[in-house]
């Protein structure tokens, strides 16, 4: 073997599959990652892509891409900007550029850099290396899509079959610059295709030559070697937000004894919930595909009156239409979750982006004096704990519960170490007992304030439940003025005395730091990679990031009111901040906002930190 190029050891590495939406990248991006996470990287992944079916070709708008950063230390983001980029079209290079680290590698599929292609991409020049001033860069010129058809040429494949191999192509050259193994993406193409031995033998051909091209070019292409993680021992899988959510709820349902029913309607990016909750047969799992949002979350209702632990998921469009079947469950104070993955709005708005701007719908967006518990999950992986406390809530002080997530955590992944049922608590389910004298249906626990749950078929424990106020003693339909002074009362109460079982508001960082950094739900590993190397660069610095919003940890006002300075960093216009000043109006908030479609970056964060810090 001939000189092997220069080798750059790095702790960590940011990489960026990018191409038409037809081109593959997605499943490329899902393969390199997945790889990586089994040679023992800690890795964090950002899909991104368009929301049309099929976005127009060779242009910005169709763009798609996906993202993987891993590295020897642990990973908390996909990272802001890239150290490789594969650009498979014009389009690719013009849309990702700017997230280029200076000096990184951009691999180009040159046979796509044409004058159509470059015209579409809205390039001026037929040099777009030069345009996008990229002249200090490692830029390789890959016929990919040429290499791809002679790679191919003699396996009996049409032009067009061929083509949609040139991924794995790609693919194959990174897995050289990076050292890693092809066993896994030879068995995930075996299997993936395996009704078809000629496209099965076509893919694992053009990989290997992906991989043995990288080989030739090593004396002009640097190659990365990254070393394990050290992680804890266990059995790990890559797991995404939206999987995490389906997974919380199977062990909920294992913990309390309960059937699992989920009733919903297909939108993105809460989809996946759905697909793989209907996997799930084996484990005794209900699914049942709606018509509408509506239809969705009412048989969610009637499955919990029927005492199953009942789910409906959602996106912020589908939230808004199930608010009033949600004042349904508040007024019978049934347990019900609803899981809102967020995405860009108003209306249909960016169904494939990420936001954070339905949490004043989940607090307030219903009709009459409707508290709810609102949750949110900070992670692709404790997306599967937020599953379950969410459903732990719901059951044992009856009442809805929604649960949000966004388009970020939810297609994002991290390895997830599968933990052990048994260190799991137990979710004790309040059924009516045959003792109960003078049961009717709101008899409460004087803990919790939650009515008992009296399933259809237990004699002697019938009743009807509705919209209508009932009276708190009796159950009966009630218009008495006082009595629905009192019951609206008793349903705020009870929401409010969830903070008797959730825990308390943490700090990370420096507790004696004058700035505190506040953030909710999907931040978390933005907001924690600023803290954290902010403090390795000589600042104190402090983070309060909260997963229970209504109600909030018990500590919350002490915990603020002790900071000079408090920054609520959110993905909306400042829903939470305004939120904070609703609840504690004698402390002053600063505001970080963003709403375009994507998390923060990591460097934003921290140079407006240090601005804070500075003052």
């Amino acid at each position: 073997m001939g000189k092997r190029s220069k080798v750059i050891e790095k702790d960590e590495v940011v990489v960026r599959f990018s191409g038409d939406s037809g081109d593959g990248m997605q499943l490329t991006g899902n393969l390199f990652s997945y790889t990586s996470a089994i040679f023992g990287n800690d890795i964090s992944t950002f899909p991104d892509y368009p929301s049309e079916i099929r976005a127009p070709q060779g242009t910005i708008s169709g763009v798609s891409g996906f993202q993987v950063h891993f590295g020897h230390n642990d990973v908390y983001t996909p990272g802001d900007y890239c150290d490789v980029l594969v650009a498979m079209n014009p389009a690719a290079l013009k849309a990702n550029a700017k997230w280029m680290k200076p000096g990184g590698v951009i691999i180009i599929d040159e046979d796509c850099f044409d004058k159509k292609h470059l015209e579409k991409a809205g390039y001026q020049t037929d040099d777009p290396i030069k345009e996008e001033k990229l002249g200090d860069y490692n830029v390789i010129k890959a016929p990919i899509s040429t290499l791809t058809k002679e790679s191919l040429k003699d396996m009996g494949l049409d032009t067009k079959s061929i083509l949609r191999s040139k991924n794995m192509y790609a693919l194959g050259l990174v897995y050289w610059m990076f050292d890693r193994p092809l066993d896994h993406t030879q068995e995930y193409i075996k299997k993936k295709f395996a009704k078809s031995e000629l496209i099965v033998q076509a893919n694992l051909k053009v990989l290997d030559d992906g991989y043995n091209y990288g080989s030739i070019l090593q004396v002009v292409t640097p190659s990365f070697h990254i070393s394990p993680a050290d992680v804890k021992k266990g059995t790990y899988r890559n797991l995404s937000g939206n999987t995490a959510v389906a997974w919380g709820f199977l062990a909920a349902a294992e913990k309390s004894g309960l059937e699992l029913f989920l009733g919903s309607y297909p939108i993105t990016p809460a989809t996946e919930i759905l697909q793989e909750l209907s996997r799930r047969k084996d484990l005794g799992v209900k699914v049942f595909q709606a018509e509408d949002e509506i239809a969705g979350i009412c048989t969610a209702i009637g499955a919990s009156f029927g005492g199953d632990l009942a789910i409906t998921t959602t996106s912020g469009p589908g939230l808004a239409l199930k608010g009033e079947a949600i004042g349904l469950a508040v007024m019978a104070e049934l347990p019900l979750v609803v899981v809102n993955v967020q995405r860009g709005g108003p209306s249909t708005g960016l169904p494939t982006k990420t936001e954070q701007s339905d949490l004043m719908q989940a607090l307030f967006g219903r009709n009459g004096e409707s508290p709810c518990v609102v949750m949110a999950a900070g992670s692709p992986v404790n997306c599967f704990d937020y599953a379950f406390y969410a459903a732990k809530v719901a059951i044992e002080h009856m009442t809805p519960v929604i649960l949000l997530t966004d388009g970020f955590i939810a297609n994002g992944t991290q390895p997830w170490r599968i933990p052990d049922l048994n260190d799991w608590p137990e979710i004790k389910v309040p059924r009516v007992t045959k003792d109960m004298k003078d049961w009717h249906p709101y008899m409460r626990d004087l803990d919790k304030l939650s009515r008992y749950w009296a399933a259809p078929g237990i004699p002697g424990f019938e009743h009807p439940l509705g919209g209508l106020e009932k009276d708190y003693d009796s159950g009966d339909v009630s218009h008495n003025p006082e009595n629905h002074q009192k019951m609206v009362n008793v349903r705020q109460e009870k929401v409010d005395r969830v903070a008797n079982y959730i825990p308390e508001l943490e700090i990370l960082g420096d507790a004696d730091s004058d700035v505190l950094v506040v953030g909710w739900g999907g931040t978390y590993g933005h907001l924690f990679t600023a803290l954290d190397e902010l403090r390795q660069e000589g600042h104190k610095l402090a983070l309060a990031h909260f997963n229970y919003i209504s109600p909030l940890p018990k500590n919350t006002y002490d915990i603020l009111k002790s900071y000079k300075k408090i920054v609520v960093c959110e993905l909306n216009m400042g829903q939470f901040a305004n939120y904070l000043r609703m609840k504690f109006q004698d402390l002053r908030y600063l505001q970080f906002n963003k709403v375009q479609g994507l998390p923060f970056t990591v460097l934003e964060l921290k140079e407006y930190f240090k601005s804070l810090m500075e003052e």
